[in-house]
């Protein structure tokens, strides 16, 4: 009981001194520029990319509330690693599936497939970051009940990969999943580690045709089939 208190005490420290208002200005704002990212054709869409990353930093700096608030905190580590564990277990999984249905496409040593996949790995890190520690606080704020706010973030992070069939579905399971495992442990690491072994693991064992190299937004819409599947890009 009195970690549920404290849980929710962390959530709502994020509105301490403003208003509602300013809090759906703040969604507003991070949501759209991420949006207009997705949705934004090359060589603009890299501009983009950092002025996004930037606008999301000055409003998180702006209501910073510590990063504990983020779970980024040493407490419930240990106890929420076994969410690492499953993830690694349901690649395993898909791993062998996609070697009997000859999809699996693993780079030839340890040392390639840390080439390819090291910065993609950091980007599914950065996103469980912005979904547990930037939208999931500020969606508790306004609906004050947190499996609203679980089912809302989590739509938003699915609506994100759209049009992608495969990921957007993808998305939404895991993005309700990992919010109400951070509601629990407030902890963030294990997920992150999660986000990133599922996202390589669909990269190695989807075809790039099914998937478009898992590519969201525009660039799902203008992806052309190459010959060997690169790694999945960190940008849409």
């Amino acid at each position: 009981m009195a970690e549920a208190i404290a849980a929710t005490s962390v959530l709502q420290g994020i509105a301490f001194g403003r208003s509602r208002r300013r809090i759906l200005v703040e969604l507003a704002i991070a949501y759209g520029l991420i949006l207009l990212v997705i949705w934004t054709p090359r060589p603009w869409q890299k501009l983009l990319w950092w002025v996004a990353a930037a606008g999301v930093a000055v409003i998180a700096g702006l209501s910073f509330n510590g990063f504990k608030a983020m779970g980024l905190r040493r407490e419930n580590f240990v106890q929420s690693l076994w969410i690492a564990g499953a993830a690694l277990l349901l690649a395993e999984m898909a791993f062998v599936v996609a070697l009997q249905m000859h999809t699996l496409n693993l780079p030839g040593s340890t040392l390639l497939f840390i080439q390819r996949y090291w910065a993609y790995a950091l980007w599914a890190c950065i996103q469980q970051l912005l979904l547990q520690g930037f939208f999931l606080p500020r969606f508790f704020v306004l609906l004050n009940d947190k499996k609203k706010a679980a089912i809302v973030a989590a739509c938003l992070f699915a609506l994100a990969h759209l049009p992608n069939p495969i990921l957007t579905p993808v998305t939404f399971v895991w993005g309700l999943t990992a919010c109400l495992l951070f509601l629990h442990y407030r902890n963030l690491y294990p997920l992150a580690m999660a986000h990133a072994i599922f996202g390589i693991t669909l990269a190695v064992t989807v075809p790039g045709v099914a998937d478009h190299n898992m590519r969201v937004g525009l660039g799902y819409l203008t992806y052309h089939q190459h010959a060997q599947r690169p790694a999945p890009s960190s940008q849409p």
